[in-house]
């Protein structure tokens, strides 16, 4: 379990990360020729790589592909492909009501095998940017890094694990993707993960020196790993990127000082925190 290998998602699961309903996930299933494995209960599951083709049927769908075309562009594929290729390495384009497959070595129909020799690289990367034209699936097993980020921020409430694999993934495309390792350091942080937590707040830091968020994240973090000293500076380093969105980080701050005595510098800090929590919900 954790990885995309060996995670199951039930027809519940897809239809939230899809945002649709559990009858809708079983009709895309459908027209995509995917089988996915019963539970014990006989109910549906759902490996990560079925998740990105029902991704890809339903944008298919949305861009106006008729669904029997969908139907004859997956069974197409499965015949087109060998057998150690998966489809979810074929980008697949919407070109009006025609679906258009590209593994970056041929550009072909799908549906009809017919290969479209007049379409270069340049003219698939203008379809593909074209608002008409939609791209539909995502080049895996390694796409890209603000794909993962995306996927993870969908996953999070529902699969924190799927989602801690999902924001690793983008980090191994964009090692210096900075929001990847403060959303990764806080799921790691909330599930006492300490040590982990601490590099990716750290990194996080590294390469957004200047989000404030980045610094406050790691100044609490600091203090749960009794590091007092070091929070203290680096809540002010949080403060002195947001002053105006400070509040939290100068109460956090204030309370630190006291407990180490010094308290004219506490309640510098903790007045300041008044003001800026009365001034974000000021009394009627």
């Amino acid at each position: 379990m954790g990885t995309d290998a060996t995670r199951h998602y039930s027809a519940g699961d897809a239809a939230r990360i899809l945002q649709a309903t559990e009858a809708r996930v079983r009709s895309w299933a459908r027209l995509g020729g995917l089988t996915p494995e019963p539970d014990a209960d006989g109910n549906p599951k759902f490996t990560f790589q079925q998740l990105l083709l029902l991704r890809t049927t339903r944008g298919l769908l949305e861009a106006g592909i008729p669904a029997r075309r969908v139907r004859r562009v997956w069974s197409s594929l499965r015949r087109q492909l060998s057998s150690d290729i998966p489809l979810t390495r074929v980008r697949i384009l919407a070109d009006g009501a025609r679906a258009v497959a590209w593994d970056e070595n041929a550009t072909w129909q799908p549906d009809s095998g017919q290969f479209l020799l007049n379409f270069g690289a340049a003219e698939i990367t203008e379809l593909a940017e074209t608002p008409a034209a939609l791209t539909v699936v995502e080049e895996t097993p390694a796409p890209t890094a603000e794909q993962w980020f995306h996927l993870a921020c969908e996953l999070e409430e529902t699969s924190p694990l799927e989602a801690r694999q999902a924001y690793l993934q983008a980090l191994a495309s964009e090692p210096d993707l900075a929001d990847a390792h403060l959303n990764l350091g806080r799921l790691e942080h909330e599930a006492g993960e300490l040590g982990k937590a601490e590099m990716h707040y750290q990194r996080a830091v590294q390469c957004a020196p200047d989000d404030a968020t980045a610094h406050f994240n790691l100044a609490v973090l600091l203090e749960d790993r009794n590091r007092p000293d070091e929070a203290i500076q680096t809540y002010a380093q949080a403060i002195a990127r947001d002053p105006d969105g400070a509040a939290d980080a100068h109460y956090n701050l204030g309370l630190l000082l006291e407990a180490r005595g010094r308290r004219d510098e506490a309640m510098r800090h903790l007045m300041a925190a008044r003001r800026l929590y009365e001034v974000a919900s000021p009394r009627e």
